[in-house]
Parts: C-alpha cells; structure tokens; sequence
C-alpha cells in the first residue's frame, strides 16, 4: 500500500510520468517489496490532489500536486536506473492550471451534492493551490463555505 505522498514522491522522482508509466513504476516498487502492485493507489493520490493530471504535447500526464508533501518509499531511489522511462517536461503553469480547473469542478461536484465533508477539505486545498502559485480562489471558498455552513441552494 502506497500513501498518496509516496506515490508523488516516485512520480517527483521522474518529473512527470504517464498514468500508464506511474503504474509501471509503482508495480515495480511493490514487486521489489513483495506486495501485490497496488491498484488504486494513483486514483487516491489525485483525490487527494497529491498528484495533478495535465496535458503536455498530446500526452495525459501525472505530476505531484499542490497537496502534495514527495515522500521516497523504501526503494524507490532506483526505480530510475531500473525502468526504462524518461520524465516528462515539468510545466508548473499547466499542472497549476489544471489543479485549478480540478477545484472549480470539485466544487461544484460538491456544492450540487451538498458534501460539506468534501468542501472542506477542499476549502484546504484551495489554500494550497493559492500557496503553489495559484491564483486567488477566494470565489471558489465562498461557494464551498456555503455548503460547510449549510447555507447551499
């Protein structure tokens, strides 16, 4: 098992990876410490904006996220002398536009939904994102604030 900030810190290692080479990487890593390759270890690591989905030159591209804090697992250091991947172009601008587009849909994914459980945490990640070089989300907290305080229409 995989916590979503070990799984951008072997994505951290690369740059930015494909979802398809992060898998790889993973299966790897959980191979080398005998337990079954992690299934949904990536899906968590976005939830939890731990890693951001961009697109780079026609290509859907994972890097670590604005929630992210990169941790090594146990033998990750060689993943890059053992798989034959070159990292994708880090674009800071991309991945940051990304996470925002993320929030605003997440927003009001949870704003129609009225999960004030979700909108905090995002109301968290917001700060992140603003924190990561993000641009002011104070529009997109006053939405979700209305849904943690119950005053959603």
């Amino acid at each position: 098992m995989f916590t979503p900030d070990e799984v951008a810190g072997v994505v951290d290692l690369f740059g930015a990876l494909t979802r398809e080479q992060a898998n790889a990487a993973l299966s790897e890593l959980a191979y080398r410490r005998g337990e079954e390759p992690p299934e949904d270890a990536i899906d968590d690591a976005l939830a939890a904006f731990a890693l951001v989905g961009f697109d780079h030159d026609g290509d859907r591209l994972v890097a670590p996220g604005p929630a992210a804090f990169p941790e090594l697992p146990e033998g990750a250091e060689d993943l890059p002398h053992i798989l034959d991947i070159d990292g994708g172009v880090v674009d800071r601008a991309a991945i940051a536009d990304a996470a925002v587009d993320r929030l605003r849909t997440e927003a009001v994914c949870a704003a129609t939904l009225d999960a004030s459980d979700r909108a905090t945490a995002l109301v968290d990640i917001s700060y992140d994102i603003e924190t990561w070089g993000g641009p002011d989300l104070a529009a997109i907290r006053a939405l979700l604030d209305t849904v943690r305080d119950g005053t959603n229409y």
